[in-house]
């Protein structure tokens, strides 16, 4: 007896309904996820474009026994920019001791060095940046 074939010679006929479905997918999948990357690129433009303000502190020095930190300050803004950057000392223990307001309001310069100083109600150990927010 011989044997009966059950299933089609292949590449006779042309694609299966599911290679076709499959290449739909691929396709689509290709398309939302270059759409993805694009929103993601538009965001990430936007948040880094909206800001007009960004600071870094560039280093501290807590002054002993005077309950003070100083710390340099770079701004970076657009020149017609004016606002305010927080910062805060903290002790030993990460408690809050310290918290100054500077106000960012030099118009015409985009890079500012400034050294501040931060009154303390007791010993600090570190001082940080809290964040910068334009008028």
């Amino acid at each position: 007896m011989a044997a009966v074939r059950e299933e089609l010679p292949q590449g006779r006929y042309g694609r299966s309904a599911d290679e076709r479905a499959d290449r739909r997918l691929k396709i689509l999948g290709a398309v939302l996820g270059a759409w993805l990357l694009a929103m993601i690129g538009w965001f990430g433009y936007d948040y880094i474009a909206g800001q007009k303000i960004s600071a870094e502190v560039i280093k501290f020095d807590v002054v002993e026994g005077a309950n003070e930190v100083q710390v340099h300050l770079e701004v970076r803004k657009d020149e017609d920019a004016t606002g305010t950057c927080t910062l805060r000392s903290l002790s030993e223990a990460g408690a809050e001791v310290g918290r100054l307001d500077v106000r960012i309001g030099r118009t015409g310069e985009s890079r500012i060095d400034q050294v501040v100083k931060i009154r303390t109600t007791e010993q600090a150990t570190s001082a940080q940046l809290v964040g910068c927010s334009a008028a």
